[in-house]
Protein backbone atom coordinates (compact mmCIF):
# COMPACT_ATOMS: atom_id res chain seq x y z
CA UNK A 1 0.00 0.00 0.00
CA UNK A 2 1.71 3.66 -1.21
CA UNK A 3 1.66 6.08 0.96
CA UNK A 4 -0.80 7.91 -1.48
CA UNK A 5 -2.94 5.54 -0.93
CA UNK A 6 -2.98 4.74 2.48
CA UNK A 7 -3.66 8.71 3.12
CA UNK A 8 -6.84 8.49 0.40
CA UNK A 9 -7.81 5.35 2.70
CA UNK A 10 -8.01 7.49 5.87
CA UNK A 11 -9.30 10.17 4.42
CA UNK A 12 -12.45 8.05 2.97
CA UNK A 13 -12.46 6.25 6.52
CA UNK A 14 -13.19 9.63 7.99
CA UNK A 15 -15.42 11.08 5.35
CA UNK A 16 -17.65 8.00 5.67
CA UNK A 17 -17.94 8.18 9.78
CA UNK A 18 -18.64 11.84 9.85
CA UNK A 19 -21.72 11.13 6.33
CA UNK A 20 -22.97 8.43 8.72
CA UNK A 21 -23.15 10.38 11.88
CA UNK A 22 -24.72 13.50 9.62
CA UNK A 23 -27.33 11.40 7.98
CA UNK A 24 -28.28 9.43 11.11
CA UNK A 25 -28.55 12.16 13.21
CA UNK A 26 -30.45 14.54 10.09
CA UNK A 27 -33.43 11.66 9.68
CA UNK A 28 -33.62 10.82 12.96
CA UNK A 29 -33.94 14.47 14.35
CA UNK A 30 -33.92 17.15 12.21
CA UNK A 31 -36.22 15.54 9.65
CA UNK A 32 -39.31 14.96 11.63
CA UNK A 33 -39.20 18.52 13.07
CA UNK A 34 -38.90 19.77 9.53
CA UNK A 35 -42.09 17.26 8.27
CA UNK A 36 -39.93 15.50 5.95
CA UNK A 37 -40.68 12.16 5.90
CA UNK A 38 -38.71 9.31 5.05
CA UNK A 39 -39.63 5.43 5.80
CA UNK A 40 -36.91 3.11 7.31
CA UNK A 41 -36.07 1.69 4.38
CA UNK A 42 -35.23 4.44 2.04
CA UNK A 43 -33.50 5.99 4.90
CA UNK A 44 -30.77 2.80 4.93
CA UNK A 45 -30.80 2.97 1.53
CA UNK A 46 -29.85 6.33 1.59
CA UNK A 47 -27.10 6.23 4.89
CA UNK A 48 -26.08 3.49 2.58
CA UNK A 49 -25.31 4.97 -0.97
CA UNK A 50 -24.19 8.43 1.13
CA UNK A 51 -21.51 5.95 3.11
CA UNK A 52 -20.50 4.43 -0.30
CA UNK A 53 -19.91 7.63 -1.77
CA UNK A 54 -17.45 8.59 0.80
CA UNK A 55 -16.09 5.03 1.02
CA UNK A 56 -15.06 5.17 -3.01
CA UNK A 57 -12.60 8.45 -2.06
CA UNK A 58 -9.72 5.75 -1.79
CA UNK A 59 -9.78 5.38 -5.21
CA UNK A 60 -9.59 9.18 -5.78
CA UNK A 61 -6.11 9.40 -7.16
CA UNK A 62 -4.98 5.90 -7.72
CA UNK A 63 -8.43 5.28 -10.23
CA UNK A 64 -9.71 9.19 -10.78
CA UNK A 65 -11.84 8.34 -13.52
CA UNK A 66 -13.37 5.38 -11.49
CA UNK A 67 -13.28 7.23 -8.57
CA UNK A 68 -16.14 10.31 -10.04
CA UNK A 69 -18.20 7.52 -12.19
CA UNK A 70 -18.54 5.73 -8.89
CA UNK A 71 -19.63 8.84 -7.22
CA UNK A 72 -22.08 9.73 -9.95
CA UNK A 73 -23.50 6.75 -9.70
CA UNK A 74 -24.34 6.76 -6.27
CA UNK A 75 -25.25 10.14 -6.09
CA UNK A 76 -28.40 9.38 -8.55
CA UNK A 77 -29.18 6.69 -6.18
CA UNK A 78 -29.22 9.13 -3.26
CA UNK A 79 -31.42 11.57 -5.29
CA UNK A 80 -34.23 9.02 -5.99
CA UNK A 81 -34.23 7.66 -2.46
CA UNK A 82 -34.76 11.27 -0.78
CA UNK A 83 -38.52 13.05 -1.07
CA UNK A 84 -38.23 15.85 -3.84
CA UNK A 85 -39.09 18.66 -1.13
CA UNK A 86 -35.07 18.09 -0.21
CA UNK A 87 -31.53 17.87 -1.70
CA UNK A 88 -28.63 15.72 -0.06
CA UNK A 89 -24.78 15.99 -1.39
CA UNK A 90 -22.65 15.37 -0.10
CA UNK A 91 -18.88 16.15 0.23
CA UNK A 92 -18.00 13.13 -2.26
CA UNK A 93 -18.73 14.46 -5.53
CA UNK A 94 -17.01 17.54 -4.93
CA UNK A 95 -13.76 15.87 -3.38
CA UNK A 96 -13.97 13.38 -7.03
CA UNK A 97 -14.35 16.33 -8.87
CA UNK A 98 -11.49 18.99 -7.15
CA UNK A 99 -9.21 15.50 -7.40
CA UNK A 100 -9.70 15.36 -11.17
CA UNK A 101 -8.76 18.94 -11.58
CA UNK A 102 -5.89 18.11 -9.97
CA UNK A 103 -4.90 15.37 -11.80
CA UNK A 104 -5.52 15.81 -15.79
CA UNK A 105 -5.06 19.14 -17.78
CA UNK A 106 -8.11 21.85 -17.54
CA UNK A 107 -9.77 21.04 -20.91
CA UNK A 108 -9.53 17.33 -19.98
CA UNK A 109 -10.71 18.08 -16.06
CA UNK A 110 -13.46 20.48 -17.30
CA UNK A 111 -15.02 17.58 -20.10
CA UNK A 112 -15.05 14.97 -17.40
CA UNK A 113 -16.81 17.36 -15.03
CA UNK A 114 -19.16 17.89 -17.29
CA UNK A 115 -20.15 14.88 -18.29
CA UNK A 116 -20.46 13.96 -14.34
CA UNK A 117 -22.93 16.59 -14.48
CA UNK A 118 -24.86 15.36 -17.25
CA UNK A 119 -24.54 12.00 -16.36
CA UNK A 120 -26.18 12.66 -13.14
CA UNK A 121 -29.14 15.00 -14.52
CA UNK A 122 -29.87 11.72 -17.03
CA UNK A 123 -29.76 9.56 -14.48
CA UNK A 124 -32.11 11.25 -11.83
CA UNK A 125 -34.31 11.81 -14.66
CA UNK A 126 -34.71 8.52 -15.74
CA UNK A 127 -34.89 7.35 -12.08
CA UNK A 128 -37.61 9.73 -10.98
CA UNK A 129 -39.27 9.68 -14.68
CA UNK A 130 -43.15 10.08 -13.62
CA UNK A 131 -42.76 10.90 -10.49
CA UNK A 132 -41.72 14.35 -11.04
CA UNK A 133 -44.42 16.82 -11.87
CA UNK A 134 -42.55 18.82 -14.39
CA UNK A 135 -39.70 16.80 -16.07
CA UNK A 136 -38.00 19.60 -17.65
CA UNK A 137 -37.85 21.92 -14.65
CA UNK A 138 -36.62 18.63 -12.61
CA UNK A 139 -33.83 18.32 -15.40
CA UNK A 140 -33.22 21.92 -15.74
CA UNK A 141 -32.22 21.92 -11.94
CA UNK A 142 -30.61 18.91 -12.11
CA UNK A 143 -28.10 19.77 -14.31
CA UNK A 144 -27.44 23.14 -12.67
CA UNK A 145 -26.98 22.03 -9.48
CA UNK A 146 -24.40 19.47 -10.99
CA UNK A 147 -22.51 21.87 -13.34
CA UNK A 148 -22.37 24.37 -10.21
CA UNK A 149 -20.71 21.33 -7.69
CA UNK A 150 -19.23 19.36 -10.19
CA UNK A 151 -17.38 21.95 -12.65
CA UNK A 152 -16.96 24.51 -9.24
CA UNK A 153 -14.82 21.84 -7.68
CA UNK A 154 -12.90 20.59 -10.49
CA UNK A 155 -11.98 24.60 -11.56
CA UNK A 156 -10.70 25.42 -8.06
CA UNK A 157 -8.65 22.00 -8.28
CA UNK A 158 -7.46 22.23 -11.90
CA UNK A 159 -6.21 26.23 -10.18
CA UNK A 160 -4.65 24.07 -7.28
CA UNK A 161 -2.49 22.24 -9.60
CA UNK A 162 -1.76 24.81 -11.82
CA UNK A 163 -0.20 26.85 -9.01
CA UNK A 164 1.56 23.81 -7.60
CA UNK A 165 3.52 23.59 -10.94
CA UNK A 166 4.01 27.04 -10.94
CA UNK A 167 5.60 26.69 -7.22
CA UNK A 168 7.60 23.85 -8.76
CA UNK A 169 8.68 25.14 -11.87
CA UNK A 170 10.27 28.42 -9.23
CA UNK A 171 11.68 26.10 -7.05
CA UNK A 172 13.65 23.59 -10.57
CA UNK A 173 14.79 27.00 -11.25
CA UNK A 174 16.12 28.22 -8.67
CA UNK A 175 17.92 25.38 -7.68
CA UNK A 176 18.94 25.29 -11.04
CA UNK A 177 20.33 29.02 -10.71
CA UNK A 178 21.90 27.87 -7.28
CA UNK A 179 24.24 25.14 -8.60
CA UNK A 180 25.04 27.66 -11.82
CA UNK A 181 26.40 29.74 -9.10
CA UNK A 182 27.94 27.19 -7.42
CA UNK A 183 29.67 26.16 -10.66
CA UNK A 184 30.84 29.59 -11.86
CA UNK A 185 31.82 30.13 -8.04
CA UNK A 186 34.20 26.99 -8.30
CA UNK A 187 34.79 27.43 -11.69
CA UNK A 188 36.82 31.23 -10.43
CA UNK A 189 38.29 29.91 -7.53
CA UNK A 190 39.88 27.12 -9.35
CA UNK A 191 40.89 29.74 -11.99
CA UNK A 192 42.32 31.80 -9.51
CA UNK A 193 44.20 29.19 -7.87
CA UNK A 194 45.78 28.06 -10.91
CA UNK A 195 47.10 31.34 -11.74
CA UNK A 196 47.87 32.28 -8.65
CA UNK A 197 50.20 28.83 -8.54
CA UNK A 198 51.39 29.02 -12.00
CA UNK A 199 52.90 33.03 -11.49
CA UNK A 200 54.52 30.69 -8.35
CA UNK A 201 56.39 28.48 -10.54
CA UNK A 202 57.09 30.84 -12.97
CA UNK A 203 58.69 33.22 -10.86
CA UNK A 204 60.57 31.35 -8.54
CA UNK A 205 60.67 28.00 -10.10
CA UNK A 206 64.17 28.81 -12.10
CA UNK A 207 65.54 30.44 -9.97
CA UNK A 208 65.20 27.97 -6.45
CA UNK A 209 66.56 24.77 -9.20
CA UNK A 210 69.04 26.51 -9.42
CA UNK A 211 69.79 27.39 -5.87
CA UNK A 212 69.19 23.96 -4.64
CA UNK A 213 71.85 23.03 -7.47
CA UNK A 214 74.38 25.71 -6.09
CA UNK A 215 73.60 24.50 -2.85
CA UNK A 216 75.03 20.88 -3.45
CA UNK A 217 77.99 22.16 -5.12
CA UNK A 218 78.66 24.86 -2.03
CA UNK A 219 78.58 21.66 0.42
CA UNK A 220 80.95 19.65 -1.06
CA UNK A 221 83.59 22.44 -1.43
CA UNK A 222 82.94 23.82 1.64
CA UNK A 223 86.43 21.93 3.09
CA UNK A 224 88.29 21.57 0.01
CA UNK A 225 87.89 24.77 -1.50
CA UNK A 226 86.92 27.61 0.84
CA UNK A 227 87.36 30.78 -1.41
CA UNK A 228 84.57 28.55 -4.06
CA UNK A 229 82.48 28.02 -1.85
CA UNK A 230 82.26 31.16 -0.58
CA UNK A 231 81.38 32.58 -4.34
CA UNK A 232 78.72 30.26 -4.30
CA UNK A 233 77.15 30.97 -0.85
CA UNK A 234 77.62 34.50 -2.53
CA UNK A 235 75.36 33.71 -5.62
CA UNK A 236 72.85 31.75 -3.40
CA UNK A 237 72.34 34.97 -1.63
CA UNK A 238 72.12 37.32 -5.22
CA UNK A 239 69.55 34.61 -6.02
CA UNK A 240 67.08 34.40 -3.25
CA UNK A 241 67.39 38.18 -3.18
CA UNK A 242 66.53 37.87 -6.48
CA UNK A 243 63.66 35.57 -6.10
CA UNK A 244 62.13 37.74 -3.00
CA UNK A 245 61.59 40.74 -5.55
CA UNK A 246 60.26 38.64 -8.02
CA UNK A 247 57.51 37.22 -5.95
CA UNK A 248 56.88 40.66 -5.39
CA UNK A 249 55.19 40.09 -8.96
CA UNK A 250 52.73 37.06 -7.65
CA UNK A 251 49.24 37.61 -8.20
CA UNK A 252 50.07 41.46 -9.23
CA UNK A 253 51.23 39.95 -12.96
CA UNK A 254 48.73 37.44 -12.88
CA UNK A 255 46.92 37.51 -16.53
CA UNK A 256 44.12 39.33 -14.95
CA UNK A 257 42.26 43.05 -15.12
CA UNK A 258 44.25 45.88 -14.30
CA UNK A 259 43.75 49.88 -14.84
CA UNK A 260 46.39 52.45 -15.54
CA UNK A 261 46.51 55.66 -14.47
CA UNK A 262 44.72 56.96 -17.81
CA UNK A 263 42.08 54.60 -16.56
CA UNK A 264 42.81 52.40 -19.93
CA UNK A 265 42.41 48.64 -19.21
CA UNK A 266 45.24 46.57 -19.80
CA UNK A 267 43.39 42.85 -19.63
CA UNK A 268 45.23 40.48 -21.10
CA UNK A 269 48.87 42.09 -21.89
CA UNK A 270 51.99 40.70 -20.52
CA UNK A 271 53.00 43.14 -17.66
CA UNK A 272 56.10 41.61 -16.78
CA UNK A 273 57.96 45.61 -17.08
CA UNK A 274 55.50 47.11 -14.74
CA UNK A 275 56.27 48.55 -11.45
CA UNK A 276 55.88 45.81 -8.46
CA UNK A 277 52.56 46.26 -7.29
CA UNK A 278 52.04 46.42 -3.42
CA UNK A 279 51.07 48.73 -0.32
CA UNK A 280 53.73 51.02 -1.35
CA UNK A 281 51.97 51.83 -4.43
CA UNK A 282 48.40 52.50 -2.54
CA UNK A 283 49.55 56.36 -2.93
CA UNK A 284 49.11 55.76 -6.42
CA UNK A 285 46.06 53.58 -6.36
CA UNK A 286 43.65 56.10 -4.75
CA UNK A 287 45.19 59.29 -6.89
CA UNK A 288 44.02 56.86 -10.15
CA UNK A 289 40.82 56.07 -8.19
CA UNK A 290 40.30 59.79 -7.84
CA UNK A 291 40.96 60.68 -11.75
CA UNK A 292 38.52 58.42 -12.28
CA UNK A 293 35.66 60.68 -10.03
CA UNK A 294 35.70 58.32 -7.01
CA UNK A 295 36.13 60.23 -3.58
CA UNK A 296 38.50 58.27 -1.38
CA UNK A 297 39.80 58.69 1.74
CA UNK A 298 43.51 57.31 2.64
CA UNK A 299 44.52 56.41 6.31
CA UNK A 300 47.75 55.43 7.47
CA UNK A 301 48.23 54.26 10.98
CA UNK A 302 51.13 52.74 12.59
CA UNK A 303 54.85 52.54 11.84
CA UNK A 304 54.74 50.77 8.31
CA UNK A 305 56.98 47.59 7.79
CA UNK A 306 57.11 44.93 5.03
CA UNK A 307 54.93 42.21 5.01
CA UNK A 308 55.75 39.19 3.13
CA UNK A 309 55.67 39.81 -0.79
CA UNK A 310 52.68 37.67 -1.53
CA UNK A 311 51.14 39.21 1.57
CA UNK A 312 52.29 42.85 -0.42
CA UNK A 313 50.71 42.18 -3.96
CA UNK A 314 47.20 40.74 -2.45
CA UNK A 315 46.50 43.30 -0.17
CA UNK A 316 47.03 45.92 -2.72
CA UNK A 317 44.77 44.03 -5.15
CA UNK A 318 42.27 43.89 -2.95
CA UNK A 319 42.47 47.19 -2.60
CA UNK A 320 41.96 47.93 -6.47
CA UNK A 321 38.93 45.67 -6.14
CA UNK A 322 36.86 47.43 -3.65
CA UNK A 323 37.64 51.09 -5.50
CA UNK A 324 36.64 49.46 -8.79
CA UNK A 325 33.34 47.75 -6.94
CA UNK A 326 32.79 50.87 -5.13
CA UNK A 327 33.01 52.48 -8.46
CA UNK A 328 30.69 50.06 -9.84
CA UNK A 329 27.95 49.28 -7.34
CA UNK A 330 28.00 52.90 -5.57
CA UNK A 331 28.99 55.88 -7.37
CA UNK A 332 29.53 58.60 -6.26
CA UNK A 333 29.82 57.36 -2.55
CA UNK A 334 32.72 58.30 -1.09
CA UNK A 335 35.56 55.51 0.15
CA UNK A 336 37.53 55.17 3.08
CA UNK A 337 40.92 52.68 2.90
CA UNK A 338 42.47 52.42 6.65
CA UNK A 339 45.48 50.86 6.49
CA UNK A 340 46.77 49.95 9.98
CA UNK A 341 50.11 48.30 11.27
CA UNK A 342 49.68 46.79 14.60
CA UNK A 343 52.58 45.07 16.34
CA UNK A 344 51.47 41.48 15.42
CA UNK A 345 49.01 42.31 12.75
CA UNK A 346 48.13 44.53 9.71
CA UNK A 347 44.61 45.64 9.35
CA UNK A 348 42.89 46.93 5.54
CA UNK A 349 39.45 48.49 5.93
CA UNK A 350 38.33 49.55 2.82
CA UNK A 351 34.34 50.69 2.73
CA UNK A 352 32.16 53.16 1.33
CA UNK A 353 29.12 55.24 1.87
CA UNK A 354 25.97 54.28 0.35
CA UNK A 355 25.66 54.91 -3.35
CA UNK A 356 24.25 58.11 -4.39
CA UNK A 357 22.29 56.78 -6.95
CA UNK A 358 20.96 53.40 -6.60
CA UNK A 359 20.56 51.24 -3.18
CA UNK A 360 22.98 48.77 -3.92
CA UNK A 361 26.01 48.94 -1.70
CA UNK A 362 29.75 48.10 -3.27
CA UNK A 363 30.88 44.28 -3.46
CA UNK A 364 27.38 43.08 -3.95
CA UNK A 365 28.49 41.87 -7.70
CA UNK A 366 25.85 39.87 -9.45
CA UNK A 367 27.76 36.86 -9.84
CA UNK A 368 29.78 37.03 -6.33
CA UNK A 369 32.83 36.15 -7.67
CA UNK A 370 35.11 39.11 -6.68
CA UNK A 371 33.91 38.76 -3.38
CA UNK A 372 34.90 35.04 -3.84
CA UNK A 373 38.53 36.00 -5.48
CA UNK A 374 38.94 38.35 -2.93
CA UNK A 375 38.29 35.53 0.19
CA UNK A 376 40.93 33.44 -1.80
CA UNK A 377 43.28 35.69 -1.74
CA UNK A 378 43.09 36.53 1.72
CA UNK A 379 43.47 32.53 2.40
CA UNK A 380 46.11 32.21 0.35
CA UNK A 381 47.80 34.75 2.35
CA UNK A 382 46.37 33.50 5.84
CA UNK A 383 44.25 36.80 6.74
CA UNK A 384 41.04 36.56 7.59
CA UNK A 385 38.28 38.25 5.42
CA UNK A 386 35.17 39.56 6.39
CA UNK A 387 32.91 41.58 4.25
CA UNK A 388 29.04 42.93 4.22
CA UNK A 389 26.56 45.65 4.38
CA UNK A 390 27.44 48.52 7.22
CA UNK A 391 24.74 49.59 9.80
CA UNK A 392 24.46 52.94 7.55
CA UNK A 393 23.60 51.20 4.40
CA UNK A 394 27.59 51.20 2.51
CA UNK A 395 29.39 47.74 2.26
CA UNK A 396 32.92 47.02 3.98
CA UNK A 397 35.93 44.77 3.46
CA UNK A 398 38.14 43.88 5.74
CA UNK A 399 40.91 41.84 5.89
CA UNK A 400 43.82 41.21 9.26
CA UNK A 401 47.17 39.42 8.17
CA UNK A 402 48.34 38.33 11.26
CA UNK A 403 52.64 39.07 11.32
CA UNK A 404 53.62 37.59 14.44
CA UNK A 405 56.32 39.80 14.91
CA UNK A 406 57.58 42.75 17.26
CA UNK A 407 59.91 44.19 14.65
CA UNK A 408 60.95 48.11 14.89
CA UNK A 409 59.79 49.51 11.48
CA UNK A 410 60.66 49.20 8.06
CA UNK A 411 59.30 52.34 6.40
CA UNK A 412 58.00 55.93 7.75
CA UNK A 413 54.94 56.48 9.39
CA UNK A 414 51.95 57.66 7.62
CA UNK A 415 49.29 58.68 9.48
CA UNK A 416 48.26 61.78 7.51
CA UNK A 417 44.10 61.56 6.38
CA UNK A 418 43.73 62.26 2.41
CA UNK A 419 40.92 62.50 0.36
CA UNK A 420 38.79 65.41 -1.35
CA UNK A 421 35.61 65.10 0.62
CA UNK A 422 34.47 63.46 3.89
CA UNK A 423 33.43 60.19 4.32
Amino acid sequence: MTGRFARDCLLAAGVTVATFVLLTTFLRFVAPVDGLSVDPARARLLVAAACGQAMVLCLRRVRPRLCLGLVVGLQVVITAVVPSEATVRGVAPLVAAYTVGTLFPARTALLLAGAAAVAEASGVIAVTAGMAPDILVTALGHLASGALSYLGATFVGSYVATHRRYLELVRVRADEAVRAHREKVRAAIGAERSRMARELHDVAAHHLSGMVVQAAAVERLIDRDPAAAKAGVAWIRGQGKETLDNLRLVVGVLRGRSVTRGGADTAGHEEGNTPVPGLAMLDDLVRTARDLGTSVEFVGEGARREVPPIADVALYRMVQECLSNARQHAPGAPVRVGLRFLPREVTLEVSNAPAARGPQPAGRASSGVGLVGMRERAQLIGARFAAGPTPAGGWSVTVTLPTGRDDAPAGSTTATPRGDDPA
